[in-house]
């Protein structure tokens, strides 16, 4: 029966902005985990920053997820998470998604930073439930380390963790922000119709400064 099951990724996120790092991984997702789509989801309100002065708007990052996946045929952007009402978590979505949908296994893309502040995640034990946690490497951790993290956190919660073996790509959508607001290139690093609508909106030009 296992043979039945859908399997579909998820990669999530603000995508304030998308770039191709979130891409990348969600296409060799794609390929490594034999997944049918990989839907990406952008927070409509995320927990962790709730502070979104000088960012995009929701109207504006579901517009750049839009026009970033738009060609390929097995992404799909998924509005789940946009809503109004209260902060969004991560695993109140899996279950809503579970529940719609048995016959499907999910699995949900993060990247090294996020599994190392997953102990902080809102219930946890409840993500594990409800997909296969798929993680990304960074430079600042080598394989062993995120192994080992990885059996910790599936010992602890009765989790599945697997590795993304892919290109290990160290950007951020606040290093975007930034070079931006400071007038610098993001070619290559962001799809050219994300920003052409970048610039034709202004996005991310009046973001205050650091420091």
């Amino acid at each position: 029966m296992a043979d039945i099951k859908h399997r579909i990724g998820i990669m999530g996120g603000t995508f304030d902005p998308i770039h191709l790092g979130h891409l990348i991984l969600g296409e060799k997702a794609y390929e490594q985990f034999r997944l049918e789509k990989v839907l990406f989801m952008p927070s409509g309100n995320p927990p962790h920053k709730r502070n979104r002065q000088g960012r995009a708007t929701d109207e504006e990052r579901v517009e750049m997820v839009r026009r970033a996946i738009t060609g390929n045929p097995h992404f799909e952007l998924s509005l789940t998470e946009m809503h109004e009402n209260g902060y969004t978590y991560t695993y109140h979505t899996l279950e809503m998604l579970k529940e719609k949908n048995p016959d499907t296994d999910y699995y949900f893309i993060i990247g090294a930073d996020s599994l190392y502040d997953f102990d902080t995640w809102r219930e946890p034990e409840r993500i594990c439930r409800n997909c296969i946690l798929v993680t990304a490497v960074r430079n600042h951790f080598t394989i062993a380390e995120l192994e080992a993290e990885m059996n910790r956190l599936s010992l602890k919660y009765n989790g599945t963790f697997l590795t993304l073996n892919t290109t290990n790509l160290d950007v951020s959508s606040e290093m975007l922000r930034n070079w931006i607001s400071e007038d610098k290139s993001v070619r290559y690093y962001i799809p050219d119709p994300v920003i052409e609508y970048i610039r034709e909106n202004q996005i991310y030009s009046l973001a205050e400064k650091k420091g």
